[in-house]
């Protein structure tokens, strides 16, 4: 019998649905403090959907995106659970809600920042280099993202890439 999507999960459910080891969502509870299953008699984990979202987007970072324990922290400090679960999903309508609120705060949502533990194994630009653009000119206005600076007309050229590269990952996640 199907459970209900909003019915919670034991560990073993949210394990096999990750395609994890238990023992790897006890290792994230402890580095993660946003993962609070529910505990009954005896210690039994019971996760909620949200919690399943969160552990499926911290998946997707990890292992499919590189991110190290320390990047993933950082992301969920500065964009919080819900931006993390709608990256896993792909959810573009939350994605753009979120980052519409943090620039109504003047607070840029950052998923890959110039700092050198956010992700492993991809090469980094210089800030004082130009790569395609980037790097600033004197007549564009310039947006602060992490040590680097992206003029406002790359930014949006970016974020428009990072959503068009979700929806395809969300047709190609559906397709399997």
């Amino acid at each position: 019998m199907e459970k209900s999507p909003d019915a919670f999960r034991t560990i073993s459910e949210v394990a096999d649905d990750l395609d994890l080891p238990q023992h790897v969502l006890r290792f994230w509870e402890t580095r993660f403090p946003q993962i609070k299953p529910m505990k009954r008699g005896g210690g039994r984990r019971y996760y909620r959907p949200e919690d399943v979202d969160l552990l499926k987007g911290i998946r997707h970072l990890l292992y499919d995106h590189g991110y190290t324990i320390k990047g993933v922290q950082k992301l969920l400090k500065t964009n919080g659970n819900k931006f993390v679960a709608a990256i896993a999903s792909g959810d573009m309508a939350t994605m753009e809600a979120i980052m519409a609120a943090n620039s109504d705060k003047h607070v840029e949502p950052k998923v890959a920042a110039a700092d050198d533990d956010q992700i492993v194994g991809r090469p980094k630009v210089k800030p004082s280099g130009r790569f395609f653009g980037f790097g600033g000119s004197d007549d564009t206005p310039e947006v602060s993202i992490g040590k680097s600076s992206v003029g406002k007309e790359d930014r949006a050229l970016l974020q428009e890439a990072l959503f068009d590269l979700l929806e395809c990952k969300r047709l190609l996640d559906q397709v399997r």
